[in-house]
């Protein structure tokens, strides 16, 4: 039969116990110590209490007048006993120099030989000692009785031992009292101390808390979320890897203790994570990354902190963002399959009426205009990315009624873009851009002026022709990647021109304005810059500019890699 686990006793039980045996031992040893120090100290007042009487009665002049007398103890006897019952000590004895007592509390040893040591008194000294005599052990002290210079007798004035000890055992009741009164306090304190302390750790003992704090730290570690919790001042109190990996903290930065506005993040985040209501989902920017905030506040009873989760939404961002870049190119597809039928449509009709020749020039008419511009842009292109995304869009204006010109000037030769410049953060630059120049091209002077921005002159709108046009410039050159767009539409007037790039900016209404903070932000990760300024067509002109290094240095580098591989 197997016997049942016995569960470890708690952290707090633990505690107790050991609390309780320390008071126990602390109040024992002080007891232990008290009662010493008081037997030492009863038997010192004793023996000081007996000195002062053997020295008054030696010293007293009837004494030295009745020893003179031929019968001491008459006199004597009366006066030691007054004596000794005003003192309260055991006995007083009078006896002449060969240790004859005069006097005794007991009259019929009176005459007898005194017990005890007499040598050093009768050699002048008065000293103290315990000794046992007819009255049982007593602490005595003896002294001579001078007359003219001369010993004439001896004093003897005693307590006995039994006397003293009840002395002491009376004390010892009330220090056993006040030793116990001691250990209960010490005990309910500490029960009510460990009452707290298993309140809060939840009676774990010892080896529990240790494996909980283990697998906080491998949590804390290996979680992808960033993990934030902020203490009711608003300081940091934890603060994960993936938290300052999100949040751009360097790993040598000391972060714990510091308040959230010493952090110099982004002043929309900086008021969410301060914000004392809870937060959902929230989308915010910092210098580098796109992330979703989640907070909560810990309350109990008052304002004790906040947890704040961090995700990172910077790749999903970027993927949402070719993905509509896909679904735009695959319904710009469908479109053309769709014109593609009516023209062939037209081209068969023709044909079965005889205008053969009208028919042929309808048909090349229209793949001319479509190959021209697949021949510009794979000519000038060769990064296939870029290419792919530049026809995809193209076509995507098409659809919506806004020419995607490709400016003359543009070129990307083959492995003109280092490995280190992500396509994704090109796409992300290049397809946002765009998708804001198609939507002001196509929205027009019109409906530019209902939404307040600023009008271009009949003259510039929509070009020379009339038509919304966007123009892009792609050109890498040897240090840097220039990448251009410009619009034919009601450009950005002088005032929105700091808010544009901001999150949340658009004149599309809410839940847009999130491309050109992205914009930005790949652009800054990058360590480029983004200008924007008037277009020569009165629209607006967005201008990124990239770093791409040395370009000599980079075919060097690459050439001899192959080399060595080779």
């Amino acid at each position: 039969m197997r016997l049942p686990r016995t569960r470890p006793r708690s952290l707090a039980g633990q505690l107790f116990a050991m609390q309780v045996v320390l008071i126990a031992a602390v109040v024992a040893g002080c007891a232990v110590f008290a009662y010493v120090s008081g037997s030492a100290q009863a038997e010192e007042t004793a023996a000081r209490q007996v000195r002062v009487a053997a020295l008054a009665v030696a010293d007293s002049p009837s004494v030295r007048e009745a020893i003179r007398t031929p019968d001491p103890s008459a006199v004597l006897q009366p006066y030691a006993e007054r004596v000794r019952e005003d003192t309260g000590i055991a006995f007083v004895t009078i006896m002449d120099t060969e240790r004859v007592r005069w006097t005794h509390p007991d009259t019929s040893q009176i005459g007898d030989t005194f017990l005890g040591n007499t040598a050093k008194a009768l050699r002048g000294q008065t000293f103290t000692e315990t000794y046992t005599g007819t009255l049982g052990p007593s602490i005595r002290v003896v002294t001579p009785i001078r007359d003219g210079g001369k010993i004439v007798g001896l004093v003897s004035a005693g307590i006995t031992v039994d006397r003293v000890s009840s002395q002491v055992r009376e004390q010892l009741g009330a220090l056993a009292l006040a030793a116990g009164g001691a250990l209960a306090l010490g005990g309910i304190g500490t029960y009510v101390i460990n009452a707290r302390l298993r309140r809060h750790t939840h009676s774990m003992n010892a080896a529990e808390l240790s494996r909980l704090h283990d697998y906080h730290q491998a949590t804390l570690h290996a979680v992808r979320e960033g993990l934030l919790m902020l203490d009711g001042r608003r300081r940091i109190a934890l603060i994960n890897d993936a938290g300052r990996e999100l949040l751009g903290l360097e790993p040598d930065t000391e972060a714990v203790g510091r308040t959230v506005d010493e952090l110099a993040l982004p002043a929309p985040l900086t008021g969410a994570l301060l914000a004392s209501e809870a937060r959902v989902d929230e989308l915010h920017l910092t210098a580098a990354r796109v992330i979703v905030v989640n907070t909560r506040p810990v309350v109990g009873g008052e304002q004790r902190g906040t947890v704040v989760t961090l995700r990172d939404h910077t790749e999903l961002q970027a993927l949402s963002g070719e993905l509509d870049s896909e679904r735009g190119f695959t319904q710009a597809l469908r479109s053309q399959a769709h014109e593609a039928a009516n023209r062939l449509h037209t081209v068969v009709s023709l044909i079965e009426l005889g205008r053969v020749e009208e028919a042929v020039d309808f048909a090349t008419a229209e793949l001319e205009l479509a190959q021209v511009l697949t021949d510009r842009v794979v000519g000038a292109v060769e990064e296939p990315v870029l290419a792919a995304l530049l026809l995809g869009k193209a076509a995507q204006a098409n659809e919506r009624g806004v020419e995607l010109v490709l400016a003359e000037d543009s070129l990307i030769d083959d492995g003109a873009l280092p490995p280190s410049l992500a396509q994704r953060d090109l796409v992300t630059i290049l397809g946002n851009l765009i998708d804001n120049a198609v939507d002001a091209a196509s929205e027009g002077p019109e409906d530019a002026a209902e939404s307040g921005a600023a009008v271009p002159s009949p003259r510039t709108a929509g070009g020379p022709a009339g038509r919304a046009r966007v123009t892009v410039t792609a050109l890498a050159g040897e240090r840097e990647l220039l990448l251009r767009v410009a619009d034919t539409g009601a450009g950005i007037g002088p005032e929105a021109a700091d808010e544009v790039f901001r999150r949340g900016w658009s004149t599309h209404g809410a839940g847009r304005g999130l491309g050109l903070a992205l914009v930005r932000q790949a652009a800054h990760r990058n360590g480029g810059t983004v200008e924007l300024d008037a277009g020569p067509d009165g629209g607006a002109r967005f201008t990124v500019r990239l770093p791409l290094g040395d370009r000599t240095a980079r075919s060097a580098a690459e050439a001899g890699a192959k080399e060595v591989t080779a």
